[in-house]
């Protein structure tokens, strides 16, 4: 069982890599990624069944590289006070995406 569970967070891994390339907007992915996350985990699926979502698929989806990268770029073009901004622009608003995934999930059950 542990070997069909492997394949499948590779496969899910894959997947969500393959969706990354055609959304090319790290904002965007973010926030995509924030409301699954918070669909995901109200859900309560089975063990393997969240491993395979949230490890597989929403992790390689929303790649804190790309995050890592949004910042950089912000901090070396507009300085460190956009910077400042950002990050915790990008981060409360990811806090306030995931919940409501969380109660959008809660509501349809």
């Amino acid at each position: 069982m542990k070997i069909r569970s492997n394949i499948y967070i590779l496969l899910a891994c894959y997947l969500a890599t393959f969706l990354r390339v055609f959304i090319n907007n790290n904002f965007i992915v973010s926030i995509i990624g924030s409301l699954l996350f918070g669909f995901v985990i109200a859900k309560r699926f089975s063990h393997s069944k969240e491993q395979i979502i949230v490890s597989g698929f929403i992790s390689c989806f929303t790649s804190f590289s790309g995050f890592i990268y949004f910042l950089y770029k912000i901090f070396n073009q507009e300085g460190f006070i956009k910077f400042i901004f950002w990050s915790n622009f990008i981060i409360i608003l990811n806090l306030f995406i995931m919940y409501f995934g969380f109660w959008i999930s809660r509501k349809i059950t």
